[in-house]
């Protein structure tokens, strides 16, 4: 699907803020109710709207702890990647995990409450999981930016 200048607008409008009532969002992007409601179950149903959420704070949610750690695993065979990426996704405190290229295999973003709740997932949980070889952590000091609104334009 391509994107054209109203989708772009819409979709924009969402990331700043998604709990817009539909008629103000119409009026933002210069719609009608109707056709921007059709708009938006285009774009949902074309996967491009994959859901709506809070943004929290996770300072005041208690877990102000974030710590990016890199995976190496023993074998990079399609089943030992499976297996590694099924256990991760059973982990509430891992919010981010990615497949790397490079030394490392797999770039994670925990978070915890404090150092010594970082231990025990360590300990208890990912030095646990079958076929990793090596864990490196780094613990972030300051977020300096965060945001997880994309920059949009049409697609051309």
């Amino acid at each position: 699907m391509k994107l054209d200048a109203i989708d772009c607008s819409l979709l924009t409008a969402l990331q700043e803020n998604g709990r817009i009532p539909v008629t103000d969002l119409a009026e933002q992007v210069g719609l009608t109710t109707s056709p921007c409601l059709r708009r938006l179950k285009i774009l949902e149903q074309a996967g491009i709207i994959r859901g709506y959420g809070a943004q929290i704070d996770q300072e005041k949610v208690g877990l102000p702890v974030s710590v990016f750690i890199s995976i190496k695993l023993e074998r990079q065979r399609e089943e030992a990647l499976k297996r590694f990426e099924s256990a991760i996704r059973k982990c509430p405190e891992v919010v981010e995990c990615y497949l790397m290229t490079g030394s490392r295999d797999y770039l994670l973003r925990v978070v915890a409450k404090d150092l010594a709740d970082y231990e025990r997932f360590l300990k208890d949980t990912l030095t646990r999981i079958d076929g990793v070889a090596s864990i490196e952590s780094g613990f972030a000091l300051a977020q300096v930016k965060y945001s997880n609104a994309l920059p949009i334009s049409e697609q051309g």
